[in-house]
């Protein structure tokens, strides 16, 4: 569908890469000119035509049985997933410098300055004619019989561990991130080969251990530099190795839409709570009616607009509203929250594909809020 935009803006000519959000489709007949379209406006008889097939494939829920199946073994089939494609599934996610600044070498680490409202924009992250899956992938890998490094054992007990704000890893670094569902690492590792700030510390975990696993043997993991370890964002007695109000940046890409919708509030709270005042939360994840939803056939979903996906792994497609409740309940302040609807296509065999994402920032505010605590139903 065709946007009221120019088409066509040129490259940056200082080289840089451009944000997102400047190629618009302007002429229909144009769709195969380039691999990908911003913007891009729907139709009423196609978003018709999207909810018709959402209420059809939603029409057979999978049996009880099934669905605490994928709830208890959900570590499993990520770990299965991981050892099948190993880190060859997605690519690094460079296209966050532009997106996100916060994550940038030019950010400013000392001073936390508002995020400006953005324009719609879009990114190349995700399989275009593969079947959806969450940002990650990972295999198993053995390894030689060595003693544990210090890393390794916090890593090993954190479950029991008690942070104290002036013994943790990182606890000397003056700029800390925290990526949740790092997968083998595509967020991690660009952070850490682009930005050489020495007070920079990244924290990185994932639900599988096999993912882990894999992020501690690439080459590029530096223990004095990042963290990286096992976690279930759901489960509330597991401990962060990080007090709380310490850290500055929380990254949430594809991640949020894998767990339950009834446990998503509890997770936000408890990331909300480990930000420092004017700290930042920033997501991407999948938005409502996007092509991966509308693939889905009967028998798929587990619940309003969560499914399982062939291999067992599980996703939510979201509105705009109901993230803005999640985050809002948990004390943070919208400081973007955005639809990105964009065309991808494949010229080779002539086919569109429309995506439907959504990127938000939500920051700590400096002054607690009385109703911080309060939590807000999650709408389906």
């Amino acid at each position: 569908m065709a946007a009221s935009c120019p088409e066509g803006v040129p490259e940056a000519q200082d080289g840089k890469r451009r944000q997102f959000g400047n190629r618009f489709l302007n002429d229909p007949t144009r769709v195969f000119h380039h691999n990908a379209w911003d913007n891009v406006t729907w139709s009423e008889e196609q978003a018709a035509a999207a909810e018709r097939k959402v209420q059809e494939n939603s029409s057979q829920l999978v049996c009880p049985e099934k669905q605490v199946d994928y709830e208890v073994n959900a570590h499993k089939y990520w770990n299965d997933f991981y050892k099948i494609h190993e880190n060859g599934f997605f690519k690094d996610r460079h296209w966050l410098f532009t997106e996100f600044p916060e994550l940038a070498p030019s950010h400013n680490h000392v001073t936390d300055l508002p995020l400006e409202n953005c324009k719609h924009r879009s990114s190349d992250d995700g399989p275009i004619l593969t079947t959806e899956q969450h940002t990650c992938s990972c295999t198993s890998h053995g390894c030689e019989t060595q003693v544990p490094s210090v890393e390794e054992t916090v890593t090993q007990k954190l479950t029991h561990l008690e942070i104290h704000a002036d013994e943790f890893p990182g606890s000397s670094a003056t700029y800390r991130i925290l990526e949740v569902g790092c997968g083998v690492g595509n967020t991690v590792f660009p952070i850490l080969q682009t930005n050489n700030n020495p007070n920079l510390f990244v924290y990185c975990c994932d639900f599988s251990a096999t993912a882990i696993e894999l992020v501690k043997t690439n080459p590029e993991y530096d223990p004095s530099r990042c963290l990286a370890f096992v976690h279930d964002l759901c489960d509330e007695d597991q401990s962060y190795p990080m007090p709380k109000d310490s850290l500055d940046v929380v990254v949430l890409i594809f991640v949020l839409s894998a767990i339950v919708p009834d446990k998503m509030q509890k997770a936000i709270n408890r990331l909300s709570g480990l930000l420092k005042p004017g700290g930042v939360m920033l997501l991407r994840d999948y938005g409502r009616y996007d092509m991966a939803q509308l693939r889905f056939k009967k028998g798929q979903c587990l619940s309003g607009n969560f499914y399982v996906r062939g291999d067992g792994t599980r996703v939510y497609f979201f509105t705009q509203g109901e993230l803005d409740a999640l985050f809002t309940a948990a004390g943070l302040e919208k400081s973007q929250n955005l639809v990105d609807r964009r065309l991808q296509v494949n010229r080779g065999k002539q086919l569109t594909m429309y995506r439907v994402w959504i990127q938000c920032k939500y920051r700590k505010p400096l002054v607690p809020s009385a109703s911080q605590d309060v939590p807000a139903p999650h709408t389906t």
